[in-house]
């Protein structure tokens, strides 16, 4: 988790590691290995309390798409208060907005190999 200095860059990386602690309640495997997160978006946000004041840590905004393995997925409220909970822990991320999309339809060829292998697929 980025540092509370002035100079921590909040990047992809760190979104989507932090995104592995979020589950699918319905399968036992992360949204990222599921191939659930198609992008990741981090942007400075200069509307942030405190921006621009020196010490002050800069705040990112957080802007995630995301698509569910099916369009009725009961648990797709669930997902999303999981990801905007675990991304709250980050002192550097003032808002996380999640966009649920549809295309491409998600297939299980979107699942990592890691996903695999806890899936014991393959």
């Amino acid at each position: 988790m980025p540092t509370s200095t002035t100079t921590a860059t909040l990047t992809e990386a760190d979104i989507l590691a932090a995104l592995r602690d979020c589950y699918d309640p319905e399968v036992p495997c992360n949204i990222v290995d599921l191939g659930l997160v198609y992008n990741v978006a981090v942007e400075p946000d200069p509307d942030a309390p405190g921006a621009g004041i020196p010490g002050v840590p800069s705040r990112h905004r957080v802007q995630i798409s995301l698509t569910l393995t099916s369009p009725g997925c009961p648990a797709h409220t669930q997902i999303i208060a999981q990801i905007q909970n675990r991304l709250a822990a980050f002192e550097t991320v003032s808002r996380t907005h999640v966009d649920l999309v549809w295309q491409p339809a998600w297939t299980p060829q979107r699942i990592s190999p890691e996903g695999r292998k806890r899936l014991g697929i393959d």
